[in-house]
């Protein structure tokens, strides 16, 4: 078969995938064309407004947290975006850390931990694996070999299933390997399209499936560091776990498609359908926050301007839009009063809302930045 053959393992059949890239080679018709062509459009424009953030780094933080939750969703996480960045400011005040909001936490360090090592090396193996380490650390699935590739046979399937009974069984652990080192070779593959080149890596790790949990979170991570470390992207803003969420079942068929009819042109079709999607909801996003960053300053500025503190908590809020008058206090560097009187300013400008209802240890909500996430 083009993808790959299954192999009986005696009770189940797994499947060994094949050497990338696809042999016969990929066929580029006119749709693929266009698709692939829209898709670098569109993420030309979205480094194209990206680069007009001021202070990238702040606005790339609520990005990642995002994609997190996304992520985290597609395997059953209950937690949401903003229950993890409330987390963020009462960790200080609370012990201990609910296990689905650990996971999104985790999925942040990973992201960033991959991002700076592709700064010093290229993506391979051995980093993946540490990535895999802090992803998982903590969560669920720590209790397996964290950054360890698996040692035994691994399925897909519905909950309590068996290797009999599974949707899919990935390779035995010998043909594991010998995947792995095609796979690792692949990445420094400079023949293809970068789009496409991301596209049949991704697929071809999640039918690998190499690591006992934390897969499909991986998966997606590496899209964002392929598309970092070959340029294609300026920033880390392109995120495809929301599409995959609302096109799960659709996600899944095709890449079941590869593996049972070596499809991999279909795949590559929803993949840059998804790129086109996200590029050109991101790109709203982006300028949304420039748009709305320039009115909450000009009426910061019209109302507080006799406050050295105001417009540098507004830059604050666009880093952690959850905030308390503590966190306040330390980050900018004043007095508890200060802190206190400024959210109270900003309260009344209808900028800041509080979301707990207590006296002590309260929350507020830059509710206008959160929404623009939401939507």
């Amino acid at each position: 078969m083009r993808a790959g053959r299954y192999i009986d393992c005696g009770g189940y059949r797994a499947f060994v995938p094949a050497p990338l890239p696809p042999n016969p080679p990929l066929v580029i018709d006119v749709e693929l064309l266009d698709l692939l062509g829209k898709a670098e459009r569109w993420l030309g424009n979205l480094n194209g407004a990206a680069s007009k953030l001021p202070s990238a780094d702040l606005f790339v933080l609520m990005y990642v947290r995002q994609e997190a939750a996304s992520s985290s969703q597609i395997e059953g996480t209950q937690s949401t975006l903003e229950e993890a960045l409330q987390f963020e400011v009462e960790g200080n005040i609370h012990q201990g850390i609910p296990s689905d909001v650990r996971e999104i936490v985790n999925y942040v360090a990973a992201m960033n931990y991959g991002l700076e090592g592709l700064e010093d090396t290229a993506l391979s193996l051995r980093l993946i694996k540490q990535i895999h380490k802090q992803l998982l650390v903590g969560t669920r699935g720590g209790q397996h070999s964290l950054g360890e590739f698996r040692t035994g046979q691994n399925h897909i399937g519905p909950e309590g299933g068996t290797l009999a009974t599974a949707t899919f069984v990935p390779p035995p652990v010998n043909h594991m390997h010998e995947a792995l080192h095609d796979f690792e070779r692949f990445l420094h593959d400079k023949s293809l399209p970068d789009l496409i080149h991301c596209g049949l890596a991704h697929a071809q790790f999640e039918t690998i499936h190499p690591f006992w949990d934390g897969n499909g979170r991986l998966g997606r991570l590496l899209i964002t560091f392929l598309l970092s470390q070959r340029g294609v992207m300026k920033l880390p803003l392109l995120y495809l776990s929301h599409y995959i969420k609302a096109h799960k079942a659709q996600y899944y068929d095709r890449l079941m498609a590869i593996r049972h009819d070596g499809d991999w042109e279909g795949w590559l079709k929803f993949f840059l359908r998804g790129v086109i999607e996200v590029s050109q909801a991101a790109t709203n996003t982006t300028d949304a926050i420039l748009d709305l960053r320039e009115r909450h300053r000009h009426l910061v500025s019209e109302e507080m301007g006799s406050s050295a503190y105001a417009l540098p908590l507004l830059d604050f809020l666009f880093e952690y839009p959850y905030v308390s008058a503590r966190l306040v206090e330390e980050r900018l560097g004043c007095n508890n009063v200060t802190a206190a009187n400024l959210i109270k300013r900003f309260e009344a400008l209808d900028l800041l809302h509080e979301i707990t209802g207590g006296r002590r240890n309260r929350l507020y909500r830059y509710g206008d930045y959160l929404d623009l996430f939401e939507a």
